[in-house]
């Protein structure tokens, strides 16, 4: 098993479960212990973990942490893809309908579906605050493609400001779906920057239905702004099962609880 293909499992492990041992890895990856030790350093170093006596704890990122959308494109891609297959289900079938999508590379898997010649029948019309799933959607003929108006946040290509919150107060769609940069039991749906929060919002509360796309690593992560709630989503499309404190809440907020399979 290569490097990268053993971090990834590490982390996947260390998500569910928030602290890991040296024998805990070694004995599920069947490697060395001397192996595991530096894959932990080597992890702690690029910020993703900390290192504690015999194994490593989840590290808290900065809440202003924010990746480019171009590295992002690159992050769990297979996930995103399964997720946004199973979001599918959710588009309405009528050419009537009205959808909201949100700015992210979950959101923008989703509209590449959109945008096929099998899925171009399932919806008429979509909003967006994302100006690459714009452009993505405009050369689909038989789709009606709105993108909110206002200034454009280079690093997530996400349209924000007053313009795009005062459109969506005007407006009730049939479903929306939202990304995030972090999904936790206590504080709900969070995003580092105050602008995109406020947009994020507006499309939350903008739709009759709410499902949120989010991979496993947002899962149990908070950033910087809150814009929702876990009461005011419908329905959590991920890729793996939630850990049992934020697994709780959610049954608590009456919220669906979808997990993609990744091929």
């Amino acid at each position: 098993m290569l490097a990268p293909e053993r971090h990834e499992r590490i982390l996947d492990r260390l998500r569910r479960s928030g602290t890991i041992t040296v024998q805990e890895i070694a004995d599920d990856l069947q490697v060395t212990k001397e192996t595991v030790r530096r894959d932990l350093d080597q992890l702690e170093i690029a910020g993703s973990l900390q290192r504690v006596h015999g194994g490593a704890v989840a590290s808290s990122a900065p809440s202003r942490r924010e990746t480019s959308l171009r590295q992002r494109q690159n992050e769990h891609s297979r996930q995103k893809r399964a997720i946004a297959r199973e979001a599918l289900s959710f588009v309405p079938s009528s050419p009537d309908a009205s959808v909201l999508l949100d700015a992210g590379t979950t959101t923008e898997a989703l509209a590449a579906l959109l945008g096929d010649g099998e899925q171009q029948q399932h919806t008429r019309f979509v909003t967006t605050s994302s100006v690459p799933i714009a452009q993505k959607l405009a050369e689909v003929s038989s789709l009606d493609v709105e993108v909110l108006g206002g200034k454009v946040r280079g690093i997530t290509g996400a349209v924000v400001g007053a313009q795009a919150v005062a459109t969506l107060s005007r407006r009730q769609a049939d479903v929306a779906f939202i990304g995030t940069n972090g999904v936790d039991a206590g504080f709900g749906l969070s995003t580092p920057d105050t602008a995109e929060a406020a947009v994020k919002s507006g499309l939350v509360h903008a739709a009759r239905q709410v499902v949120l796309l989010a991979d496993s690593s947002k899962l149990g992560q908070r950033t910087l702004v809150q814009f929702a709630t876990l009461e005011e989503i419908d329905v959590l499309i991920t890729d793996d099962a939630p850990h049992p404190e934020l697994a709780h809440a959610l049954r608590d907020a009456d919220v669906r609880v979808l997990v993609a399979v990744t091929p």
